[in-house]
């Protein structure tokens, strides 16, 4: 399948055209968007901030108590 003069120099024109149109769809979709207020991304920020010490804090507890459980378990049974 030979490609002609032709095609070839119209080749990159045909994507250079295609990137701009997918350009301008682009912004017209981003055009479309309810983007959420000051207040809304202030609120759910502080939301995810405190949800995650939250459980970093019943983590590291979580963590404190099965290490003095083993602890204890070791110092009674183990070895040593």
């Amino acid at each position: 399948m030979e490609q002609t003069a032709t095609e070839i120099i119209n080749k990159p024109k045909e994507w250079v055209t295609a990137v701009r149109e997918g350009y301008r769809d682009v912004l017209s979709e981003m055009k479309k968007v309810t983007w959420p207020s000051r207040n809304e991304v202030v609120g759910t920020t502080v939301v995810v901030l405190v949800a995650t010490v939250v459980f970093a804090v019943y983590l590291w507890g979580c963590d404190v108590v099965f290490y003095k459980g083993i602890e204890i378990l070791f110092s009674k049974f183990g070895s040593g």
